[in-house]
């Protein structure tokens, strides 16, 4: 719908008012677009969300189960509250009123009927308040987890690390994985899409935790406010620089449940989805045991000395998992987001150290992030990919950067 408005808009922009044919014509294209596409037909995004739900999911924990019935209980509770008041408001006005020959009452007060609507309210208030105190306590308690995992927010995927319990040691980076191209709504419809109903909804590396295992997450963030959350968890935690809060969940089903930052953190808070596979304690033992290999073999010497094609290489696919988001695929910038095009880039072809500090802290008030949590080899190559991509090769200082020089830098 959007993209026939704008078409509508530049038609008449070109070609003065429209006549009435094309108004009726623009007035059934609009029809079709709001009730008639069924290629914008959506199914339920499994582990998600679903169409046109209006209330909170189940869940698959026990904490997610007890929100949702107290939150059956208060909506109760509040009925009951208006059935009440306002039938006997509705019931005194019509039986009451003046065409009956009923006259208004003169007086004012009455103690009996002041201490009944003080007593009951504050009956009421302390009945609501038992089962939520209750809840927000066990919300809160993440004592005796049997796994520790931080997840770090960044403009915009997150970070998970994996501090305690089977699997310590693992950390990796967790990004949307619709391609940039297609991030924009398909024209072609939902159903259209590669990844149909979970459109923006998948990423290139879950989090994966076992079932039935209490798992403690522990959240933060590198630049701005953003919010871990799982609705089928029950859980929501804010996730915010410099401070660090937890949250704890334990999946009882297995299964692949989604979630997405819940805090406007910038230009493409959109596209930051949570992933979370609950396997059982063997498939999980076994992802552990091959997280580990993998991350082992792609564990390199950050003492070596690389070559130009090694760090190009490698720094491309750096690139494209972390900055294109940004900066684009071809280094064009991107003004929306206030990313600039890294071709002819000043800082990109000047020395060395000054590119450098900024990945390592960020700039313009961590519009431009810090990338220190890449390690030394993903730094040194996405600098140097930068510097000899594009037309940019040959045009400035210091072409290649060694991971060395990125261990320097990090001790000054």
């Amino acid at each position: 719908m959007i993209h026939f408005v704008r078409a509508l808009l530049r038609t008449r922009a070109a070609s003065g008012p429209l006549a009435p044919s094309s108004l009726a014509a623009a007035a059934m294209g609009l029809a079709t677009a709001l009730f008639g596409a069924a290629a914008w037909a959506v199914g339920d995004a499994p582990g998600g969300p679903k169409v046109n739900q209006l209330n909170l999911p189940v869940g698959v924990t026990k904490i997610a189960s007890d929100i949702y019935d107290l939150h059956t209980l208060m909506l109760l509770i509040c009925l009951v509250i208006f059935i009440l008041v306002f039938g006997v408001m509705f019931y005194a006005i019509f039986k009451h009123r003046k065409s009956l020959g009923h006259k208004p009452e003169t007086w004012h007060e009455n103690t009996t009927v002041e201490i009944i609507w003080t007593i009951v309210p504050f009956v009421i208030v302390i009945a609501m308040a038992l089962p939520a105190t209750r809840l927000i306590v066990d919300m809160k308690d993440t004592t005796n987890a049997d796994l520790t995992i931080k997840a770090t927010g960044f403009q915009w995927r997150w970070g998970y690390d994996y501090l305690n319990g089977e699997g310590e040691g693992i950390g990796f980076v967790s990004t949307l994985a619709t391609p940039r191209e297609m991030s924009g709504f398909p024209s072609e419809g939902i159903k259209g899409h590669p990844e149909g109903d979970t459109y923006l909804l998948e990423v290139d590396n879950p989090l994966v935790v076992p079932v039935n295992r209490k798992v403690r997450v522990i959240t933060t963030a590198n630049d701005v406010i953003h919010a871990f959350a799982v609705p089928q968890f029950g859980i929501k935690q804010d996730a915010i620089p410099g401070f660090v809060r937890d949250t704890w969940f334990k999946a009882e089903k297995i299964g692949t449940y989604r979630g997405q930052c819940q805090e406007l953190c910038g230009a493409e808070h959109a596209y930051m989805p949570i992933v979370v596979n609950v396997v059982s304690a063997e498939d999980y033992t076994k992802w552990v045991d091959g997280k580990k290999q993998e991350m082992s073999a792609l564990q390199e010497d950050p003492t070596r000395t690389f070559t130009v094609a090694e760090l190009t290489s490698k720094g491309e696919k750096v690139f494209t998992t972390n900055c294109a988001v940004c900066h684009q695929a071809a280094g064009t910038g991107n003004t929306a987001v206030g990313a600039p095009a890294l071709v002819g880039d000043a800082k990109v072809l000047g020395p060395k150290d000054v590119q450098i500090a900024v990945l390592l802290h960020g700039q313009n008030n961590q519009k431009m992030p810090s990338w220190a949590q890449l390690s030394d080899v993903e730094i040194a190559s996405v600098i140097s990919y930068t510097r000899n991509g594009w037309t940019n090769a040959g045009r400035g200082a210091d072409p290649v950067v060694q991971p060395s020089d990125i261990t320097l830098a990090r001790k000054n």
